[in-house]
């Protein structure tokens, strides 16, 4: 297997049961999947099935969501990473929701909720009168996280997401610089509509409102620019574009979706799970062109793959259960786009970059719809096709595909994570006590092909010394392009690439924009109304050193 050496020490503090190794793993997941075979009628033999999914695993080709690799084929079986709660505003639900947020975690998996329904402080309380308000059950439910690690191998992750219109958003939004280092397992994300959006670019006023009851007429534009200003001091709150992700909705029937998983790619109903799976692009790489029927073969697996893992999975909840099996969402996703744009010296702030991530996306949702309706015509369609915007169809899967931000699993492929570019081109990580420090092998490999060997090795030495190639000896611009990092590419191209997979995905795209440290608040504005324009179902930003600790790329998300 060609793992580095922070995979191999990545999987050895978080994945290997007691006396695994990496194929071992690889086998048992492959093994506990494959059973799902036995639940239907097909022509394929078991077997086949066992041997492609290992085999598509072991070469790093496809790897699944991180509890689908730690937990299957152990007693619990939980291998979703994505689940969405319903909070309401009654104290014994508010306490069932903390209780079934601490089976999920304690399984591996990570809970998304709105605020929504949580009455405003300021407003008269009803005759159940409690003090919970949103602010204290987000400390509740951050204290509950901590108690618990998600399988005893990682700390639990939560997104907290309030609409626009809530009384309570300047309280929401301003949260975080509050509270700070208090509240470490949530994202925050504000849900904004259309005609929000449409009033802060116009500079309007809009009505804040609870329950029918209207609260005070605020300027949208200010509002936006404190959401901006605050994202500016700290990374958040992030925005999730409510109207996209519902124009997408496949079951509106089943209601209108108003949370995410903790990253925000993933959309959800009240009690939904979705598992995910990412291919890595590096490996449909040859000769310094595209293998599409590689990638078409990959996505057909990966579809049968992620399908079996809901006939197999282990949910803590059976209400989780129930809407699972009713829509069957999956979410297949990528990795190491920027690696693969690299090894075809494409800058990632480049039309190309954009072109060719348009073009494989395209093909994936493509053939991930194909696979999808192939194992219907074997399997059946999910039961609530007919409530769905697929009635007409043949589907297996209300949803196909998602990326997600894959921090832990492109780390095992060696390869930069999601969509995202590389943060660096060197890093020093410290696993199991052992500090591990990685150069990109791209890169090590393109200027030891390029240039005499003591050239390469000043190149090297300079990248060892200052972190980055700007002015490096010898290297020259045309040379260097394709290694852009995260805070060198404007952030219009980093929207751009996201904006071009969004359009051929089913569910959202997790996508954090790296900013220097002197970006401006009134940029960040721009970022916002930008993805709004571009048609993204989320934006994050990260300003760098706006926080005491940087979340770097590969260490971005717990979850995925």
């Amino acid at each position: 297997m060609d793992l580095t050496e922070s995979g191999q020490l990545i999987l050895a503090e978080r994945y290997l049961l007691n006396g695994e190794r990496p194929e071992n793993m690889f086998e048992r997941v492959a093994i506990t999947v494959a059973a799902a075979e036995e639940s239907f009628q097909t022509d394929i033999d078991k077997k086949i099935v066992i041997e492609k999914f290992t085999q598509m695993m072991e070469n790093l080709e496809f790897l699944p969501n991180t509890p689908t690799l730690i937990n299957a084929g152990k007693p619990n079986g939980q291998l979703a990473a994505c689940f969405v709660l319903p909070l309401e505003d009654n104290i014994d639900k508010i306490f069932e929701t903390l209780h079934h947020t601490a089976l999920i975690h304690t399984y591996g998996g990570g809970t998304g909720f709105s605020f929504a329904t949580i009455q405003p402080k300021s407003w008269p309380k009803n005759q159940e009168a409690y003090s919970l308000n949103i602010c204290s059950i987000l400390e509740l439910f951050e204290l509950a996280t901590k108690l618990i690690n998600q399988g005893g191998i990682r700390p639990g992750a939560n997104m907290g997401i309030l609409p626009i219109n809530h009384p309570d958003i300047f309280d929401f939004v301003k949260y975080k610089s509050t509270v700070n280092s208090r509240l470490s397992s949530f994202n925050l994300s504000v849900s904004v509509t259309d005609e929000f959006m449409e009033k802060a670019i116009k500079n309007e006023k809009y009505q804040l409102e609870y329950s029918g009851k209207k609260g005070k007429l605020v300027s949208a534009n200010e509002l936006l620019f404190l959401i901006a200003q605050e994202a500016w001091a700290s990374g958040e709150p992030g925005l999730i574009y409510a109207d996209e992700i519902n124009r997408a909705n496949p079951t509106p029937e089943f209601g209108r979706i108003i949370a995410t998983n903790p990253c925000g790619e993933q959309p959800l109903l009240p009690y939904e799970a979705c598992n995910l799976g990412s291919i890595n692009l590096v490996k449909i790489v040859a000769n310094g062109k595209i293998n599409w029927l590689k990638l078409q073969e990959l996505v057909y697996w990966a579809v049968r793959f992620l399908d079996n893992v809901i006939e197999v999975n282990r949910l803590p909840l059976k209400e989780s259960e129930e809407i699972v099996a009713l829509n069957r969402k999956i979410g297949l996703g990528v990795m190491g786009f920027a690696t693969m744009l690299q090894i075809l010296n494409i800058p990632y702030n480049s039309d190309a970059a954009v072109k060719l991530g348009t073009d494989i996306m395209r093909f994936i949702q493509k053939h991930a719809h194909e696979a999808s309706h192939s194992l219907a015509k074997e399997r059946g369609s999910f039961p609530a096709i007919n409530s769905s915007i697929l009635k007409n169809e043949i589907r297996r899967n209300a949803t196909c595909t998602t990326i997600a931000p894959t921090g832990s699993i492109s780390s095992i492929a060696g390869v930069s994570s999601g969509i995202e570019p590389n943060f660096s081109l060197i890093y020093q990580r410290n696993i199991l006590n052992k500090t591990v420090i990685e150069i990109n092998r791209v890169f090590l490999k393109m200027i030891r092909e390029a240039y005499p060997s003591h050239m390469a090795e000043e190149i090297i030495a300079y990248l060892m010394k200052f972190g980055k190639i700007t002015d490096a000896p010898h290297l020259t611009k045309e040379k260097a392009a394709p290694y852009v990092t995260a805070l060198e590419i404007d952030p219009a191209w980093h929207l751009k690439v996201q904006a071009a997979f969004q359009t051929y995905c089913d569910n959202a795209v997790a996508k954090t924009i790296n900013l220097p440290e002197n970006t401006k608040v009134e940029q960040i504005f721009d970022i916002f109304t930008m993805a709004y324009k571009l048609k993204c179902k989320g934006i994050t930003v990260y300003r760098i050193n706006s926080r005491e600790k940087n979340a770097l790329d590969f260490i971005n998300c717990p979850i995925c």
